[in-house]
């Protein structure tokens, strides 16, 4: 019998198109020109006329974020599966696929460090400044002096598309959407299959990362490359589970040359090809486990190596990897530290300064972070759900500790989360955290979280978020309906 589909799906649609319509207007909106400008509608990008699109940016996240949880609520109770969750997770992407660049201002400076490459400029040694035009007057003021962090295939990628569509930033707006929609489409595609495959369930894992708020506002709406990192990361690890391991690992090393971060998946996949060939020969897994480490070594610097000579890029992009030190948030654990403990001493030492306890904290998250790592990779290894489970671990550990954490970060740990069979406790973490994180940034890119109403009233509902999907009650909370 064909089940209606719940009202939160549609609900969810709605609210992404009042945020695609909010965006034109309150979103990361161009300083110069743009679509808006071009038909006579500029005055709703300032003024009262932002206000307006503003209230309506936001009323669409508040109601994408409540449709998210109600749809959790449903599938939580069972009266809500697969279906409601594939549909929701196609109808809210294709919502926010009509929107303006959302909650950063990031995509600007890929089309800026595209048409550095493509003018003959490095921007692994030089800022965006030294190629003034369009592109430059759209870059976030904190990023027109700083190099790149990303590899060569993000450079790559921005090269082929300002080559094709010039100097027109619209145009390259466009682009980057359809780039992003791209990997997001993939990363719809990939992560029930990898549910399936580990025993799991597809629809809470749609649900719980795929049509999270977190992920589809930052990787849809604000077009983060980390859609495509994720997406092939995600094709990578169906392949490997599927025992095709070279080509999934040379897809995940494709993700690597976009961004550095995919490769924490890479020591997990040795666990997986190890494990299929284990036996109870001491000497012969000592060589199995030296052959599959050697020969995912080779995959990956091959595909490195491939990706940088074609792309005419370079190497630098190695040194570049520690990214910057500018952006002061506490999604990363260092800052949190600092934030806390910097008050406290302040208490003992009035000439205590903030970034004493800040560069303290950020070495000592460093240290956690390469010993978290690694305790991780020797503690997941026995299984492929095991890995898979390590390297959603390994992500925590690895953005938790960095120095710098932004939102769609946590992307790549929120689409395999729920693919495993992960206690209620964790799922209900994830829904708290998640509205915490969803609600937190305005439509340039701001964030609130030292706003203290906003964090107060945030914990509330993220709270009371996780509590009506997951009530603690004296039964079990029964999974989400697979079919």
């Amino acid at each position: 019998m064909h089940r209606p589909s719940s009202p939160a799906v549609w609900l969810g649609l709605g609210a992404g198109l009042l945020i695609a319509a909010g965006s034109y207007g309150a979103g990361a909106t161009r300083n110069r020109g743009g679509v808006m400008r071009e038909i006579g509608l500029g005055h709703l990008m300032s003024g009262h006329g932002r206000s307006l699109m503003d209230a309506l940016l936001t009323a669409g996240m508040v109601a994408l974020v409540f449709a998210w949880v109600w749809l959790g609520r449903e599938m939580s109770r069972q009266r809500a599966g697969i279906t409601e969750a594939s549909r929701a997770t196609w109808l809210w992407t294709a919502a926010l696929a009509l929107s303006a660049p959302i909650l950063s201002r990031d995509v600007y400076s890929y089309l800026m460090q595209g048409a550095m490459r493509r003018d003959g400029f490095d921007p692994y040694t030089e800022g965006a400044a030294v190629n003034p035009g369009p592109f430059l007057y759209e870059v976030s003021h904190d990023w027109r002096n700083t190099t790149t962090p990303y590899g060569p295939l993000h450079l790559w990628i921005g090269q082929r598309v300002t080559s094709l569509v010039g100097d027109n930033v619209t145009a390259g707006l466009v682009a980057y959407k359809i780039i992003s929609v791209a990997g997001f489409v993939a990363i719809i595609w990939a992560v029930p299959r990898i549910a399936r495959l580990l025993g799991g369930n597809p629809a809470l894992a749609l649900w719980l990362g795929v049509a999270n708020p977190v992920t589809l506002l930052h990787m849809v709406g604000g077009m983060h490359n980390e859609a495509v990192m994720v997406g092939l990361v995600s094709l990578g690890l169906y392949l490997c589970l599927r025992a095709r391991f070279v080509p999934g690992i040379a897809l995940i090393a494709l993700a690597v040359s976009l961004k550095a971060t995919a490769a924490i998946a890479l020591p997990f996949v040795v666990w997986m090809a190890y494990n299929r060939r284990r036996t109870d020969a001491r000497a012969r897994n000592v060589a199995t486990f030296v052959l599959v480490s050697t020969l995912s070594v080779a995959v990956t610097m091959a595909v490195l190596g491939a990706v940088t000579v074609f792309s005419g890029s370079s190497w630098g992009w190695v040194a570049e990897i520690s990214g910057n030190s500018k952006v002061v948030n506490p999604l990363a654990g260092p800052t949190l530290a600092a934030d806390v403990f910097t008050p406290f001493a302040q208490l003992f030492d009035e000439h205590f300064r903030y970034n004493a306890a800040l560069s303290l904290a950020r070495t000592m998250g460093s240290v956690l972070m390469l010993a978290g790592l690694a305790l991780t990779w020797f503690l997941f290894r026995r299984n492929d759900r095991e890995a898979v489970a390590g390297i959603t671990c390994a992500y925590a550990v690895a953005f938790v500790a960095n120095a710098v954490t932004f939102p769609w970060y946590y992307a790549s740990l929120l689409t395999l989360v729920g693919t495993i069979s992960t206690p209620v406790w964790v799922r209900r973490a994830t829904v708290l955290l998640s509205v915490i994180v969803a609600c937190a940034f305005t439509g340039s890119g701001n964030h609130r979280f030292y706003d203290t109403w906003f964090v107060a009233a945030a914990l509330i509902a993220g709270w009371a978020a996780a509590e009506w999907v997951y009530p603690r009650t004296g039964s079990k909370t029964p999974s989400p309906a697979r079919a």
